[in-house]
């Protein structure tokens, strides 16, 4: 790690200017922003090292949350402390986010309900986050125990639908992880510093943890449509690994059946994400501006992107203690099979009840998924086909 340089306001400026150039450009998914990110930060400007690059990677991979927004505020973090964390995840987010809410207060004023091309992006839906749950699962379930794990947490989430039950759920697998794993031991790589020190990483882990459990209860004992919003907000970007995709059913869930927005508009913003750059959370922004206008948008992006934001701070300090100890190791272990559980629960419903209703719409998805899985086109290509073919399925059937 390099030697910490006096921050100026010069050096913010820059950090800012460049993470805006990237939100504006980085268009493809995490994978290809932390390769846009490797291009610019370690090749075009040396802001850090190759080895620094990697180790960040690989903590921002470790953590919930979108994965490439927590590389770019930890790179910001240590070029500039936690202001330039601020700029970094500032410039990167704000370009979509702004997209995402025009989007919003435009599409409410059409009649989208019967429009065929939303139930091609419905399609679309199972395509994507069946993908996203398959790569999930192979990873993080590859063996009986954690497969078990997994099928607690779907059966949980499916059958007992409140607002605490992800959250316990999450907890027990933890539990679970810590008893059934012993023999599991944790990687001793090589040694890594921050600058950012250990307080600050105590206050941002304890603020993390205590509005993952105040959030719900303030939301049980209050009719307050804001705090209810946020909370969904903030839970869903507390409890997602592996970037973006995978929200989509964790938001569909808190949304779409609770009645906030219907299921067309909400995939007629998750196809509108797919076409701006920048990181996928900031659907988030979309669905906050149906519900609630420009105001909304901006309360749903600070809640969903608040938890990477202090999770990334809070364990920069630590990142070596934990990557090294076997107890963690083991809890999280169990912890990221649930959470696999709980993304197939909320596949199941409501995205599969609500796409596929006839044996077309499943060959129709099975042709959409096979364009992403087997002959890797683009992720906006696939949404363009979904729409396109659910226009010309609506004239047919």
């Amino acid at each position: 790690m390099r030697e910490k340089k006096s921050v100026t306001f010069q050096s913010l400026l820059e950090i800012l200017m460049v993470s805006t150039r990237l939100g504006l450009t980085s268009f493809g998914g995490p994978v290809a922003h932390l390769g846009y990110f490797h291009e610019e930060y370690v090749r075009r400007r040396k802001w850090m090292d190759e080895k620094s690059y990697a180790d960040l990677v690989a903590l921002c991979q470790f953590l919930p949350g979108p994965a490439s927004s927590q590389v770019g505020i930890g790179v910001g973090l240590m070029r500039g402390g936690l202001i330039g964390g601020l700029f970094a995840f500032l410039g990167f987010t704000l370009p979509s986010v702004l997209a995402l809410i025009i989007f919003a207060l435009i599409l409410q004023g059409f009649d989208i309900g019967d429009a065929g091309w939303i139930h091609g992006l419905k399609i679309v839906a199972v395509a994507v986050v069946a993908h996203a749950i398959l790569g999930m699962a192979q990873k993080l379930t590859p063996d009986l125990p954690r497969k078990t794990i997994a099928l607690f947490a779907l059966a949980a989430t499916l059958l007992w639908q409140t607002a605490f039950t992800q959250i316990g759920v999450i907890i027990i697998a933890g539990i679970l992880g810590y008893v059934l794993f012993k023999s599991h031991t944790a990687s001793a790589d090589d040694l890594m510093t921050f600058s950012i020190s250990k307080g600050v990483g105590y206050i941002s882990l304890g603020l993390f943890f205590g509005l993952l459990i105040l959030l719900p209860i303030l939301r049980e004992a209050t009719s307050l449509n804001w705090i209810a919003m946020f909370d969904s907000f903030y839970r869903s970007g507390s409890l997602v690994f592996g970037g973006g995709h995978v929200v989509l059913p964790l938001l569909e869930r808190e949304f779409v059946p609770t009645g906030w927005l219907s299921e067309e508009a909400f995939l007629a913003g998750y196809g509108a994400a797919q076409a701006v750059p920048g990181p996928l959370f900031t659907f988030a922004a979309y669905i906050g501006a149906v519900i609630s206008g420009w105001k909304g948008g901006l309360l749903a992006t600070a809640a969903i992107f608040l938890p990477a934001f202090l999770l990334i701070l809070g364990t920069l300090p630590f990142w070596d203690a934990l990557r090294r100890n076997s107890k963690i190791s083991r809890a999280l272990m169990g912890v990221n099979a649930a959470v696999v559980g709980i993304l197939i629960a909320a596949f199941y419903h409501p995205i599969w009840t609500s796409s596929i209703l006839a044996p077309v719409d499943f060959v129709f998805a099975a042709v959409l998924f096979s364009m992403l899985v087997y002959w890797k086109l683009a992720p906006w290509i696939v949404v363009v086909t979904g729409a396109v073919g659910g226009m010309i399925l609506s004239m047919i059937f």
